[in-house]
């Protein structure tokens, strides 16, 4: 938070939801639904990240200024427009390799099996739990017990409370 207190301290951010650049009110940096009522993040806050992000959508050409804080709402809902007209794996799939900083938003179901969560070993265990972290190359991560459901071990939580 050290950051956010800072801007603030110098007038940049400001009290309030949606009001800032990090909290929803940067058209390039938030989500947007798609036509199959799944979303995607934008996180293109770099200039050369916000060209990407207006080349990939076919917006490139219509003047956009990513600091023009007055015009920030226009452009959200002409984003939003676009990123409407098709499913959130389409999007995912059109950016990626790209600089535009769009990934699909993935439900809890979805995360432990996509290829970027599975090349990085964010999820371990059965059934898949958030790895640990921080992860070290030396010493990969472990976790001692998975969840399970309350009765399969009932009869071991009885046991050992001497019941």
């Amino acid at each position: 938070m050290a950051f956010i207190y800072a801007w603030y301290s110098t007038g940049v951010w400001h009290e309030g939801r949606g009001r800032n650049l990090l909290d929803g009110a940067a058209p390039f940096y938030r989500c947007y639904d798609c036509s199959d009522g799944r979303a995607v993040a934008v996180g293109a806050i770099e200039p050369q990240f916000f060209d990407a992000l207006m080349d990939g959508l076919g917006l490139a050409g219509e003047g956009w200024d990513q600091g023009d804080r007055a015009g920030w709402p226009k452009l959200a809902a002409r984003v939003a427009e676009v990123f409407r007209t098709r499913p959130r794996d389409d999007w995912a799939k059109h950016f990626e390799g790209s600089d535009a900083c769009v990934t699909p938003v993935l439900t809890l179901s979805e995360a432990p099996t996509h290829p970027h969560n599975r090349a990085r070993g964010t999820f371990i265990g059965s059934p898949d739990q958030p790895a640990p972290g921080p992860r070290f190359s030396s010493h990969p991560p472990s976790i001692r017990d998975c969840p399970t459901t309350p009765d399969a071990l009932r009869e071991t939580v009885l046991a050992e409370w001497g019941i």
